[in-house]
């Protein structure tokens, strides 16, 4: 233990040295703590503050998200294409201010559909652009390539760190300054990101040449490429079930397990404990394994937990377990990323967008389907589904590593 933690602040101090990565790093905080001001509140405002129902709040949603998938699709291929996405950066942070101001401002359905599907729709792009450019950052340092995971993974637990006190002091300025408060901190936050990125972020000295002709591949391609395509539904797989794990959660312990809303509390403010260690844990292994063994173990990890909650008989049942969540998590946000960006080094804002999209497909996925599932079937039966949905996660991943090992059996052989 003594050797890993004297490792991770010597990374650590690595980390800090390479050019550009410190600034990002710093971005990343104020855009974790946006997500985590926001997030947790998104139906309190729509269905309590304007006045939503339930099916609006639904299609509200399910419209946002699907603009914001079109949306950042189109801008991670240009930013592949152009020499410095820098400014591509301050573009999506700038349409994050105006988003959260409408929505500080107005409590209109229409005009906030607006604001959400356009504004935040290319403000959703942010993400993927501060982890491509960590990515292009790492790149060009000297850091072997085998430890990028780690160093990536650093770069995700700063997001995960805002998480954890985020959405507690958000609840505070929500008491105290209401809607208008908690989104024009949001806008504020997007706002310093803009101001980081341009005044500190260093421009891109490649030609757009180069960059274009490697970036040029069409987005249909890449994504029905066998190996890319079956880890996107498996991760979409992966995400619904956390959407519907997440949304099901307190109805499960309040009316099946007879718990209460302290309960709730603690079961959610486990996994936020062991995620940050074990990020920093599965980013240090992911330096002496490949990853994809990770992925599948981040798989399997996800289905003997929905599996536990499905047999869970009282709250106390799921406080432990929590800490299966925060392990399979800590692998399927965190090592995901470097994944992803592997199968296209050379677009790495695509390749961390696409899997940006896979969890939004699976939030989709998990919104249509849990009031379904939860009023056809109840709620103990929705971890079914969850559990349901990783079994198919489990086996397109493990049927994928078997395919690519008889492949290369036949390679060798041949």
């Amino acid at each position: 233990m003594s050797n890993f933690i004297a490792s991770m602040k010597q990374h650590a101090k690595t980390a800090w040295g390479i050019q550009g990565f410190p600034t990002i790093m710093v971005i990343n905080i104020f855009l974790g703590i946006s997500h985590a001001f926001i997030l947790p509140f998104n139906s309190l405002f729509g269905i309590d503050e304007v006045g939503m129902s339930n099916t609006t709040f639904g299609i509200f949603m399910l419209v946002s998200s699907l603009c914001g998938i079109v949306l950042s699709t189109i801008i991670a291929k240009l930013s592949d294409r152009v020499p410095d996405r820098k400014f591509i950066l301050i573009l999506c942070s700038v349409a994050g201010i105006i988003g959260y101001l409408g929505f500080a401002y107005s409590r209109n359905y229409f005009v906030l559909l607006i604001f959400s599907s356009v504004f935040l729709g290319v403000a959703s792009s942010t993400f993927a652009q501060v982890f491509a450019i960590g990515r292009e950052a790492l790149t060009r340092s000297d850091v072997p390539s085998k430890q990028v995971p780690l160093y990536m993974n650093i770069l995700r637990t700063i997001f995960a760190l805002s998480w954890t006190v985020g959405p507690a002091i958000a609840s505070y300025v929500l008491l105290f300054m209401g809607f208008t408060g908690l989104f024009v901190v949001a806008a504020t936050c997007n706002a310093v990101v803009a101001i980081i990125a341009l005044l500190f972020l260093h421009r891109r000295s490649e030609a757009a040449g180069a960059k274009s002709e490697k970036a040029n591949i069409p987005l249909k391609k890449i994504v029905f490429q066998p190996t890319i395509f079956i880890n996107l539904v498996a991760f979409t797989f992966i995400s619904a079930a956390t959407t519907l794990s997440s949304m099901n959660m307190a109805q499960f312990v309040t009316k099946v397990l007879g718990g209460g809303k302290e309960d709730i509390g603690i079961i959610f403010s486990i996994p936020p404990v062991f995620e940050i260690p074990f990020m920093l844990g599965f980013g240090y292994m992911a330096t002496r394994m490949k990853s994809d063994r990770l992925i599948r173990l981040g798989a399997f990890l996800a289905l003997v937990y929905f599996c536990l909650l499905f047999f869970a008989d009282a709250p106390w049942h799921i406080f432990s377990v929590q800490i299966l969540s925060a392990a399979y998590i800590s692998i399927t946000s965190g090592i995901a990323i470097t994944y992803f960006q592997d199968f296209l080094p050379e677009m790495p804002g695509t390749a961390t967008n696409l899997y940006s999209n896979s969890n939004k497909v699976g939030n989709m996925i998990g919104f249509l389907l849990f009031g379904i599932i939860a009023d056809a079937f109840g709620y103990r039966n929705v971890y079914l589904a969850c559990a349901i949905f990783t079994l198919a996660a489990v086996v397109l991943l493990f049927g994928l590593n078997r395919a690519k090992s008889a492949s290369n059996q036949v390679s060798v052989s041949g």
